[in-house]
């Protein structure tokens, strides 16, 4: 399976091709939709997204909800490019306008500028901006539904938002049914004591980033590989989440804390009860060489503070030379509760492709039995 998104933040839409989806996997719309509105949700969150509605429209490869096996394009359109087609019209335009030339500390803006030879930061930021994730989370509704035709879950939540952090571990079903909507935090305490912190930080002209957490059950052993090692799964989706913009830092089971613990500590015991191999701890968060181990996937990904401030950075004018303040893009104070819809959009994506890659089939049904077979 392969993904390709394309658009601009400001541009006319974002698009997603999706190959290699078997044909006769049924699609719900409004599931896809649901996501799209997950990821506009959130308290701190910016005036774009009171000017988009999102909601996905499918192109190609898909007849009568039902996916046909060839190349699938999703597009979601943006409402806000009436306003900006003046001087981001493909055909034409005003390129003058809108020009971004006070670049901003940690964006795209100045390593873009210097690796595609422009002068205007806009050329780079409309492609790097996290508007472009809207085109993912789409697709990802379509390989959560490759997913959940084989029993695979995949859900998660907000661990914590800046220093606001909620120590207490939950199991699948928790996160599922308690995952609360204004955050997608799982303690209400927590959720107020971020509130706060947000609102304080908005004030302040700044910005918040937080951490990530994400579950897989009932993925089955053996997908990913040890013999090449970029095969290995958790190093495919270390990379995966590390491509969403502002992710920086991924973390598989109890990851960091390993470094410090003995091995006695660090590993999971192996038992056997009628006839499967178990382990009653999950510290490896369900992957060991590089391949799945049939226990809960535990993942976590740090999402770092948003590089465009209010109260902008100190930074330099490219244009003439001189020391200058970050140039202000409308913005989000908070995205977290976006990124966690993103991220797992991301995840979906990589395990379709791990399944894919080991089962083959041209349809789903095909794809089925093999899974049960395993």
């Amino acid at each position: 399976m392969k993904l390709t998104t394309a658009g601009e933040s400001h541009g006319k839409g974002l698009f997603a091709i999706l190959e290699g989806i078997p044909a006769g996997l049924k699609l719900d719309l409004g599931k896809i939709d649901r996501e799209l509105a997950r990821r506009q949700s959130g308290y701190g969150r910016g005036g774009r997204q009171n000017i988009e509605q999102d909601r996905v429209e499918i192109l190609s490869g898909v007849r009568n909800l039902v996916t046909l096996g060839s190349p699938i394009t999703l597009a979601v359109w943006n409402r806000d490019y009436e306003n900006w087609k003046g001087c981001m019209a493909p055909e034409g335009c005003s390129a003058e306008e809108k020009r971004v030339t006070r670049v901003r500390p940690g964006h795209a803006d100045l390593p873009g500028m210097c690796k595609f030879g422009t002068s205007d930061a806009r050329n780079v930021l409309e492609r790097a901006s996290a508007r472009e994730t809207a085109a993912r989370v789409a697709a990802g509704g379509v390989f959560r539904a490759f997913l959940e035709e084989l029993q695979i879950s995949v859900t998660g939540y907000v661990r914590s938002i800046g220093q606001v952090c909620d120590g207490e571990q939950y199991a699948f079903g928790q996160i599922l049914r308690g995952r609360r909507p204004l955050l997608g935090m799982m303690s209400e305490e927590k959720e107020r004591e971020a509130v706060a912190l947000i609102e304080e930080t908005k004030a302040a002209g700044d910005t918040l980033g937080g951490l990530i957490e994400l579950r897989v059950k009932g993925l089955k052993s053996g997908f990913g590989s040890c013999m090449m090692y970029a095969e290995k799964l958790d190093a495919r989706i270390a990379a995966a989440l590390m491509g969403v913009q502002a992710v920086k830092g991924v973390e598989v089971g109890c990851g960091f804390s390993l470094a410090s613990a003995k091995g006695s500590a660090a590993h999971d015991e192996i038992f056997a009860e009628d006839g499967k191999y178990i382990r009653r701890t999950n510290r490896a968060g369900g992957i060991e060489g590089g391949m799945s181990n049939g226990e809960e996937l535990v993942l976590r990904a740090a999402m770092k503070p948003i590089p465009t401030l209010m109260k902008g950075l100190s930074t330099v004018d490219v244009l003439t030379g001189s020391p200058a303040v970050a140039a202000p893009e409308r913005s989000d104070v908070c995205a977290v509760t976006a990124c966690e819809v993103v991220v797992e959009s991301a995840l979906c994506a990589v395990l379709c492709e791990a399944v894919s890659e080991r089962l083959g089939g041209d349809t789903m049904a095909q794809v089925k039995e093999r899974y049960e077979r395993l």
